[in-house]
């Protein structure tokens, strides 16, 4: 019997109502909810005994990745702001239900003392750094350049450029030969939308970044990747991410015709924090759905 699973409808067209949530959003509210492989996702031991800091780590691609890393073997610490702690704890409880060790830090990462402070608390806690995945952004739609405030531009820069920064910059004191940054990036980086205009120019940044990086560290046998979702559900989209009247149709032009989940997102992380990827340094995986990508 065959096991195969074809990826047109692995999961049904989004079809989600229009709806609204105060920042930063739950998954605890998202409708119709989104799959953290928390039932789907199998380990196979492909990250025992590592300790791995996730940002952004309570819900979407964050927290499919900490359920995965568990499933895998690995401690993980997850970041969020405060506002995300109903989420974070069921994230938390789900790692150590994996029989790993679970690490909540509450935090907003747009100061350099922030990012440095969480870095050195995920060490102590955890005993160490292994793998970091810069993941937490912030995404605002908005279709007018006239439209963006300083403040916007500005908050947007710290979320998602200047903390990656920061948090890099502070970890890899901390990684040993074999350890690796993975960094969230998006088809945004060279696919923008035009209503994502300062969005687009953090994820570009992103990339360049991480391509970079992995270029320095590689001597020191430290390992730097980076993750290009396409449409995935999470509450970044709900929240300010995407116009409401076109979250119904969220992810439909995608050559598979359907926005993707977390849960298809969390392989992508695993496979690049593995020894398996020992050779894959510098490299962007897109998970797009079939978009076009460099």
């Amino acid at each position: 019997m065959s096991h195969l699973i074809d990826p047109r409808s692995r999961y049904a067209r989004l079809d989600a109502p229009e709806q609204d949530q105060d920042f930063p959003g739950l998954d605890a509210e998202l409708q119709p909810k989104a799959d953290l492989g928390e039932e789907s996702y199998r380990g196979s031991g492909r990250l025992e005994g590592l300790r791995a800091l996730i940002t952004g780590g309570d819900s979407g691609i964050g927290a499919a990745t900490a359920i995965a890393y568990a499933r895998e073997g690995a401690d993980v610490a997850i970041a969020h702001l405060p506002e995300e702690q109903r989420d974070a704890d069921r994230i938390v409880a789900l790692v150590e239900e994996a029989g790993r060790r679970a690490v909540s830090l509450p935090v907003d990462l747009t100061t350099r003392e922030a990012c440095d402070e969480l870095v050195e608390q995920a060490v102590a806690e955890l005993g160490g750094l292994d793998v970091l995945v810069s993941n937490a952004g912030k995404q605002v739609s908005v279709p007018d350049i006239t439209e963006i405030t300083d403040e916007q531009f500005d908050l947007t820069m710290r979320t998602n450029v200047y903390a990656m920064f920061w948090l890099c910059r502070a970890a890899v004191p901390h990684l040993q030969p074999g350890s690796s940054i993975i960094i969230t990036t998006s088809v945004q980086a060279y696919s923008p939308s035009d209503h994502l205009l300062d969005y687009a120019t953090t994820k570009a940044a992103e990339n360049g970044f991480g391509k970079a990086l992995a270029k320095q560290l590689a001597p020191k046998g430290i390992r730097v990747n980076l993750v290009a979702p396409g449409p995935i559900w999470t509450p970044l989209q709900v929240v300010e991410g995407q116009p409401k009247e076109k979250l119904p149709m969220f992810g439909d032009k995608q050559p598979l015709a359907r926005a993707g989940h977390p849960a298809e997102l969390a392989p992508a992380y695993v496979f690049l924090a593995s020894q398996e990827a020992s050779y894959v340094v510098g490299e962007t995986l897109n998970v797009n759905g079939g978009a076009d990508s460099p």
